[in-house]
C-alpha cells in the first residue's frame, strides 16, 4: 500500500509542472483575448528567424539536416535549432499558430498574414554593419519588409482593419548577440571607432531609433528579448579555451541588458509604448546552473557534431545527439527546442496587463 501511495504522489508531483503550464497558458490566452491581441510580428536575428535567410545570398543558413530534426515532419526550415523557436511557442500560447512563418517564405499564405509573421534574419543585429558582414537583412531592411506586409494586409482586409491588427499586435525584437560575436569581437572596424562602452551606447541608440520607427509604423506593444550569457556559448568557451563560462563576455551581456531595460523604460514614458523585457540571460544562466530543475543534463556543449565549434554550415549533415531534450544548446551557439520552450514559457509568464491591456 505504501509503495502504491508513494507512486501516486510521485505521479502527482510529475504532473504539477504540466498543470502549472496549463493554468499559465489559459491565463495569458484569456488576457490576450480580452485585450484584442491580434498576432505576433517578429524582428531580429537567428533566435527568431524561421527561414527568411533561405532566400538570401548568404552563408548564414541552416535549411539542411540535422537542423529541424524535431520540427513538424522532421524537416529543416531555416530555424537554427532542432525544432521550434521561442516565438513559435509564444504564438501557440496566445492561440494563433504553432509556428510563425518567415515573411519571405514563397509558400506564405494570405491567412498567415493574419496570424503573424517574422521578418528576422539570422546574423543580423542592432548595428546595420553587423548584418552587412553576413549579407543578411538589417533591421532597417526588416522594417522595409514590414511596410510590404502592411500593404499586403491592407489589400486583404482593408486599410482600417489592417491598422487595427497592427495596433493590437505584439511586436517582438530579439537580437544583439551578433553585434558582439560576429562584429565587435571579430571584425576590427568597430573597435577602431568605438571603445566597448561607447559601442554599447551606440547599439542602444540604434535600438531606440528602430523602436521609435516601429511605433511610427503602428507598434503599440513591444517585447524586447535581452542578449543571452554570451560567455556560456560552447563556441565562445572553445575559442577562449575555458571549461566554464567566459565571464568577461557575460559581464558585457549583463551591462547591455541593463542599458536595454533602462532605454525601454524611457521609451515607454516618452512615446506611450507598452513594453516587456525577456531576461534571456537570467533564464539561460539558471538552466545552465540548475539543469535538473528543467529536466536538462548537458549544459556545456551542443548536440550537433562535437558540440564545441559547429553551427550553421559546419553542422551540415553531421550526426546529432539522440536526446536533444536534455541539452541546453543544439549547436555551438543556438539553444535547443527544449530551451526555447523554457524561454517562451518564462516570457509569457511575465506578460501582464501593463503589456497586453
Amino acid at each position: 500500500m505504501r509503495a502504491a501511495a508513494a507512486a501516486a504522489v510521485a505521479a502527482l508531483l510529475a504532473l504539477m509542472p504540466l498543470l502549472a503550464q496549463a493554468i499559465l497558458i489559459d491565463r495569458v490566452r484569456q488576457l490576450a483575448a480580452k485585450n484584442n491581441v491580434t498576432c505576433i510580428l517578429v524582428f531580429g536575428d537567428s533566435s527568431v528567424d524561421p527561414g527568411n535567410n533561405n532566400v538570401l545570398q548568404t552563408t548564414m543558413k541552416c535549411n539542411f539536416p540535422p537542423y529541424g530534426k524535431d520540427f513538424f515532419n522532421g524537416r529543416p526550415t531555416g530555424r537554427f535549432s532542432n525544432g521550434r523557436l521561442a516565438t513559435d511557442f509564444i504564438a501557440e500560447v496566445l492561440g494563433y499558430t504553432k509556428a510563425i512563418p518567415a515573411f519571405l517564405d514563397p509558400k506564405l499564405t494570405k491567412s498567415d498574414l493574419l496570424h503573424g509573421v517574422s521578418f528576422a534574419s539570422s546574423g543580423s543585429g542592432y548595428d546595420d554593419f553587423t548584418a552587412n558582414i553576413s549579407s543578411v537583412l538589417s533591421v532597417s531592411k526588416q522594417l522595409e519588409y514590414f511596410l510590404h506586409y502592411k500593404i499586403h494586409l491592407s489589400r486583404l482586409v482593408g486599410g482600417k482593419k489592417a491598422e487595427e491588427i497592427i495596433n493590437n499586435a505584439v511586436f517582438i525584437m530579439s537580437m544583439g548577440t551578433n553585434d558582439f560575436v560576429q562584429n565587435y569581437y571579430l571584425d576590427p572596424t568597430r573597435p577602431k571607432q568605438y571603445s566597448l562602452q561607447a559601442y554599447l551606447n551606440f547599439l542602444i541608440s540604434r535600438m531606440s531609433s528602430d523602436v521609435q520607427e516601429m511605433h511610427r509604423l503602428g507598434a503599440r506593444r513591444l517585447v524586447i528579448v535581452g542578449v543571452p550569457p554570451l560567455g556560456c556559448m560552447p563556441l565562445v568557451k572553445t575559442l577562449m579555451d575555458t571549461a566554464t563560462c567566459y565571464q568577461d563576455y557575460n559581464k558585457v551581456s549583463a551591462s547591455f541588458n541593463s542599458l536595454i531595460r533602462r532605454r525601454l523604460d524611457s521609451l515607454r514614458k516618452s512615446i506611450g509604448l507598452k513594453t516587456g523585457f525577456v531576461d534571456a540571460f537570467a533564464i539561460i544562466q539558471d538552466a545552465i546552473s540548475r539543469p535538473g530543475r528543467y529536466g536538462l543534463a548537458e549544459t556545456s556543449k551542443g548536440c550537433c557534431g562535437t558540440g564545441t565549434v559547429e553551427y550553421g554550415d559546419s553542422c551540415r549533415g553531421l550526426t546529432a545527439c539522440s536526446e536533444p531534450e536534455k541539452y541546453v544548446f543544439w549547436d555551438a551557439v543556438h539553444p535547443t527546442e527544449k530551451m526555447y520552450k523554457i524561454l517562451a514559457l518564462k516570457a509569457v509568464a511575465s506578460f501582464d496587463e501593463s503589456l497586453l491591456a
